[in-house]
């Protein structure tokens, strides 16, 4: 019988090693799996390379785990915004290392690793810093620049519902980056709020599936008192 749930983050998170390349999903807070993010740093693992949306927000979450000095280098589109001082002074002081990248180009990198596509050219970036060092040609009079996938040996992504199989469905933007950063890593952990029975999910809508998840965490959204959502929509 397969059943992918794990006992705890923790345990799903007990083969990671150091130098690992982990991809996190989330939007800011919309669909950040911040328990996942927790656990892995309570893990211990040093010396990773982490790709995400944005470089932290606050002192929690993926701002922690550069706290702690855990991250060498992060690939990312927004690096800086108002709180995210954490990044910003490890930054300044040479202790981290960053690789900008247009977030259409994150997204397509991401995605082409899962597809198995080997490279693929994008005008984005073209006549900018962000294209020195790369290959460009010309195509139909249009410049375009040579980017290669993404992968990972790991993705942390948070999702609404999931069933034993790791079958998931999503909450609205909180899709973002999770299903794509599912198919470009070796090894997918998934957190989510609700646990379907096998076969509630209609497999139309089944949105990742369980091909590309390998464990799945129950952890239940938390309630603010008064009823309203700790995790809002987005």
């Amino acid at each position: 019988m397969i059943d992918k749930f794990a006992t705890s983050a923790e345990a799903a998170l007990q083969s990671v090693r150091d130098g690992a390349t982990v991809m996190i999903g989330g939007f800011g807070s919309a669909g950040q799996p911040v328990e996942l993010i927790d656990a892995l740093l309570a893990h211990g693992a040093r010396d990773l390379t982490v790709v995400n949306n944005n470089a932290g927000n606050g002192s929690t979450g993926l701002a922690a785990l550069l706290a702690a000095g855990r991250v060498r280098k992060i690939v990312c589109s927004f690096p800086r915004q108002t709180d995210s001082w954490v990044f910003d002074e490890l930054y300044r002081s040479a202790r981290i290392e960053l690789e900008l990248v247009p977030q259409g180009n994150l997204a397509e990198r991401i995605r082409a690793a899962g597809a198995g596509i080997g490279a693929f050219y994008t005008p984005t970036g073209y006549g900018t810093t962000l294209a020195q060092g790369k290959e460009t040609r010309e195509i139909d009079g249009r410049m375009y620049v040579l980017e290669y996938p993404l992968h990972a040996d790991l993705a942390l992504i948070q999702a609404e519902r999931g069933d034993r199989w790791g079958n998931l469905l999503y909450r609205k933007t909180a899709r973002n980056f999770g299903p794509i950063m599912a198919a470009a890593a070796r090894l997918t952990v998934a957190a989510v709020h609700e646990v379907a029975e096998l076969g509630a999910i209609d497999p139309e809508c089944v949105v990742t599936p369980g091909l590309y998840v390998d464990h799945v965490v129950h952890l239940p959204r938390h309630h603010i008192p008064g009823g309203r959502d700790a995790e809002m929509d987005a």
